[in-house]
């Protein structure tokens, strides 16, 4: 369907260059008597959040955490975990916390850059299933009626939480860097902090398979407001607006290795000395030795090159003249 046109008609034009000639813009001087105006108020800021899109940009962060995040249930589970996202849905916070249990765990977290809030949320079967494999039980979930988290399951959560945080910054760098700083943990829904009721949310899901056992999800949520800053750039069909150095992986290596820092030592002298004589020795006794013309040159204790002694600038010095094939 094509979109209604938005050009001015004759008559809006005319009443326009009215309004310009006598310096009033209201509606008597554009309006014949008798007619019937539509309109409604607007106020500047107050436009619609719901309408960003497809979330273009959100889908391929929200796929690329999908790929990424199961490094950090891999040492919980001990088994390689298959994780998914979903699309990102958008409805009222009321909406979204109407389906969710009474007893949950839900992780406030501030993000600086958006001077918004996230919220983790992580069902308590979910929970119980990453404490149980990671100290050696079975895989398999609890449903067991439960109102509190144990202090090993607290742990758990806050490892779990610390390791997704981790991986939605990473994720999100190429987008715009942030920062993800927790805040507060809930269990009850109705005592999260988060937004009002009726503030809209960004839910994205995850659901997470595992062998003989009946799949998962947990989910992230972000308040409309705190994307709304970047809402051109989820728009957007540009993966990355950080602009990337063009040195290869090669010369990157090779620069890494460049800097690798290395201890280097030239030895005057290396005199031999009889048990007899050294046990005679006292304070104030003197040594005679034998210097070379060239003296060893060493490298991290491997000797790399004959050099010559020197000053340089009133600083003793080494001049390397040959090198030495190893």
């Amino acid at each position: 369907m094509s979109e209604p046109s938005r050009k001015l008609s004759s008559e809006e034009v005319n009443a326009l260059m009215d309004g310009l000639k006598s310096g009033d813009l209201s509606a008597s001087t554009s309006v014949r008597d008798g007619d019937d105006i539509e309109y409604k108020k607007f106020n500047f800021g107050s436009d619609d959040l719901s309408l960003l899109g497809d979330y273009y940009a959100l889908r391929l962060i929200n796929e690329r955490f999908a790929r990424t995040v199961r490094g950090v249930f891999l040492p919980l589970l001990r088994v390689q975990p298959r994780i998914s996202s979903f699309p990102p849905e958008v409805k009222s916070f009321e909406e979204y916390s109407s389906g969710l249990d009474a007893f949950m765990s839900l992780t406030n977290s501030r993000i600086d850059e958006l001077r918004g809030s996230m919220l983790t949320v992580l069902p308590p079967s979910f929970v119980s299933l990453c404490t149980s494999s990671r100290y050696g039980g079975k895989l398999e979930v609890n449903e067991t009626a439960r109102t509190e988290f144990t202090a090993t399951e607290e742990k758990i959560i806050e490892v779990i939480n610390n390791g997704i945080s981790d991986v939605l910054e990473q994720c999100w760098k190429d987008l715009t860097p942030i920062s993800i700083k927790f805040q507060s943990r809930e269990q009850n829904p109705q005592f999260a902090a988060f937004v009002e009721s009726t503030d809209l949310v960004i839910v994205c899901s995850f659901v997470m398979q595992l062998p003989n056992i009946d799949s998962m999800s947990f989910d992230v949520v972000y308040p409309l407001q705190t994307l709304k800053p970047v809402s051109s750039l989820l728009r957007s069909r540009v993966q990355s607006d950080v602009v990337e150095s063009n040195m290869t992986w090669r010369d990157k290596l090779e620069k890494a290795v460049l800097e690798v820092p290395l201890m280097v030592k030239s030895n005057l002298s290396e005199p031999i000395v009889s048990m007899s004589k050294l046990l005679r020795m006292k304070s104030g006794d003197t040594l005679a030795v034998n210097l070379e013309d060239t003296v060893d040159f060493y490298v991290e204790n491997q000797k790399y090159f004959k050099a010559e002694m020197g000053e340089l600038n009133g600083n003793a010095s080494v001049k390397l003249s040959n090198r030495i094939n190893n």
